[in-house]
């Protein structure tokens, strides 16, 4: 016992100077003038930021909505709490989810004379703790950490039965992840499945035990970590060492939390040790923006923090300074049904304006109208309103949506950028067309995609488990295999080329920017579009899972908000009926002229009119077509496309090929006789 004290004594006083001492990553550790006066610090902030930031002392909760000032309250009470000489700057830590938000919160912090404030992310905070403890209290020199998961995982993948195989390995390192951020070792995984309900991605659950195992001894043998062991690593270290934490606890005197809502139970495990029981933390979130609850994340953290911390000082952030009253109006009117602390966001004296354009609410025939509908409106903000390209965001749920997208962009001459994965960047169609390059000359065309698509995991019924990016993957081989059976290409070659032209992101500086919801949260623009507000689409419903609906309506509300001043709401009529979100928010959208929900599919129909003579002479063109090449009508030109050149009246090449529906393989087989049919249909 005494030998065992002694030992602790002597890791203790080889950690000293090392903790006490600048980190050895503090290259943000600088000299200069002190803080400004603590008057001056408090007068810059609105009187509920005031209250936050005056509270020196934790515990504090400062639940801010959306655009309120997060960032600005923190830095000014971390910045109030030296001014004041409540600590000193070394005494406090910050800790952030990224390497952004905590550059950004050390320049604020400086610009406001503080210097010397450890802000770091929860691994980057860890990665350091454990360089400093862990040599000491295990024993032995720290792991190497490794870049990613992927080398692994393939690895472990190709070993897999068809059509386990083609699973996208970022699922199953979300899978891993997911256990790990609940301390969830292989030996428990199963029963936590069962405990929690959990849907894991493998068809048998034993097969996603047996990879997370193996995934673990791999590491093991390589005597390396992964991100998720700095956490894990250090949690269990400091369990194990209470003197550990002891020192923790001394080196810091105050601790402050961004984004609170996001954390999952290792992190929290980790602030209780950084904390302990009386622990000084100030936590800041918003529960009505917890999105990320596939990572573990959930609003009960911040909403039970009074529960925790008895006596605890809760502050509402309120007052927005990032969107318009119309746009803030529309958000509020979730608030009845998102739960949790109520907020009612209201905008700042500056923002109101009585010419502030209301949300844009319309509901399109085809998804494919709505696409081109988005496009056009994109350049119309441009164009006629002077919004810049990158104060322009189009919002979707999942990535299988950005091909619709870049092609109606493409068409429309809108530069854009695809922040969260082009579909030709993609795992489906870049496997796909990697894999048809080397038959270029086989005219095989719809059989040979399909049989590539069928190879890579595609499955026609659409039936497959998991998360969005297998969703994705199967859209986005279904879109293909759908191209090659619906358009005439002379080989694969061709088909190939097309694919590439159509869906081709060029580079620019800057472009309206294309992303999902979830890579939307802590980013704002001027101009925000949230399109294809479906049933199936949000809330998310796969053909085998749903999403949980109450964290869906949370990824509304943070699409909503991202507007500062234009907002627009659409649905598509052949994409299902309206998102039961639309009811909540008091919205009606009519189905579109010419569109009808139907029954079982819900898609929209498209009806000839028998008195327009183009139309007809078109319709006759079109049969004689079908028959020669042996194909369904609709494969040469379907009813919408049919309507669209009736309507345009092409009477070039080049006007042809700005109708929605026809594509360049389209053009090339049809074109000449397409504008012969039309120039008959004028003279008559």
């Amino acid at each position: 016992m005494i030998a065992d004290v002694a030992d602790a004594c002597v890791r203790l006083a080889r950690t000293m100077k090392t903790l006490d001492a600048p980190s050895p990553m503090d290259s943000h550790v600088t000299t200069g003038t002190g803080p400004l006066a603590p008057d001056t610090i408090l007068a810059r902030l609105n009187p509920a930021q005031r209250e936050a930031a005056s509270q020196v002392r934790g515990p504090v909760a400062i639940l801010a909505g959306a655009g309120t000032g997060k960032t600005t309250t923190v830095t000014h009470r971390i910045a109030y709490q030296v001014a004041s000489g409540a600590f000193e700057a070394r005494e406090l830590l910050a800790v952030t989810f990224t390497d952004k938000a905590a550059g950004e919160l050390r320049e604020r912090l400086s610009a406001l004379g503080v210097h010397g404030v450890e802000a770091r992310t929860f691994h980057g905070a860890a990665r350091w703790m454990l360089s400093v403890l862990w040599q000491p209290f295990v024993g032995s020199p720290m792991p190497e950490l490794m870049p990613q998961k992927g080398a692994i995982l393939d690895t472990l993948a190709r070993r897999l039965p068809a059509p386990d195989c083609f699973r996208p390995r970022r699922e199953l390192a979300q899978e891993i992840e997911w256990a790990k951020n609940r301390r969830v070792t292989p030996e428990h995984y199963l029963d936590e499945l069962e405990r929690t309900g959990h849907e894991q991605p493998l068809r048998d659950p034993s097969r996603m035990q047996d990879v997370f195992a193996e995934y673990e001894a791999t590491k093991a043998r390589l005597g390396a970590w992964d991100f998720e062991d700095l956490l894990s690593k250090l949690a269990d270290l400091l369990d194990e060492h209470p003197e550990a934490a002891q020192r923790l606890r001394t080196r810091f005197r105050a601790l402050t939390v961004d984004e609170y809502q996001d954390v999952n139970p290792l992190q929290q495990a980790l602030l209780d040790h950084w904390t302990g029981p009386d622990g000084d933390v100030c936590v800041v979130g918003d529960d009505y923006q917890t999105i990320y609850a596939f990572t573990g994340a959930s609003p009960s953290w911040l909403l039970e923090f009074p529960d925790r911390f008895p006596g605890a000082k809760i502050v509402t952030l309120e007052e927005n300074y990032r969107s318009n009253p119309p746009v803030l109006e529309l958000a509020n009117r979730l608030v009845p049904t998102l739960g949790g602390r109520e907020k009612h966001l209201v905008a700042a004296p500056d923002l109101v304006d009585a010419a502030a354009p209301e949300p844009t609410v319309i509901a399109h025939a085809t998804k494919s109208d709505e696409a081109a509908w988005v496009a056009t409106e994109c350049r119309r903000l441009h164009d006629e309103l002077d919004v810049p390209w990158t104060e322009i965001a189009v919002l979707y749920r999942i990535n299988a949506r950005s091909p619709e997208f870049e092609a109606a962009m493409s068409a429309a001459g809108v530069p854009f950028v695809v922040t969260s994965g082009a579909f030709l960047d993609r795992p489906g169609a870049r496997g796909l067309l990697r894999g048809l390059e080397q038959r270029r000359i086989d005219p095989r065309v719809e059989t040979s995609v399909r049989e590539f698509a069928e190879r890579l995991g595609w499955r026609p019924d659409g039936k497959v488990k998991g998360s969005d990016e297998a969703q994705t993957l199967q859209e986005d081989l279904g879109l293909l295999v759908r191209l090659a059976a619906t358009e005439q290409f002379e080989d694969l070659g061709t088909f190939v080329d097309a694919v590439r032209s159509r869906y081709d992101v060029r580079p620019t500086d800057g472009g309206v920017q294309l992303l999902t919801l979830h890579r939307a949260k802590g980013l704002e623009w001027a101009a925000v579009f949230l399109p294809r507000l479906n049933v199936k689409e949000l809330p998310f419903k796969s053909r085998t899972s749903a999403a949980d609906v109450d964290d869906e309506r949370r990824l509304l509300y943070v699409g909503i908000t991202r507007a500062k001043r234009h907002l627009y709401l659409s649905r598509a009529a052949d994409a299902g009926a309206g998102s039961s979100f639309l009811g909540e928010l008091g919205i009606q959208v009519a189905a579109p002229r010419g569109a009808s929900s139907g029954s079982g599919s819900g898609g929209a129909k498209v009806v000839l009119d028998p008195d327009d003579p183009l139309v007809t002479a078109l319709q006759a063109w079109r049969g004689e077509e079908s028959r020669r090449i042996g194909k369904p009508a609709y494969v040469v030109f379907d009813n919408k496309t049919l309507v669209a050149i009736a309507q345009a009246r092409p009477a070039s090449i080049g006007a042809l090929a700005e109708v929605s529906g026809v594509g360049p393989a389209k053009l090339e087989r049809y074109g000449d006789a397409v504008l012969d049919v039309v120039r008959s249909g004028q003279d008559d």
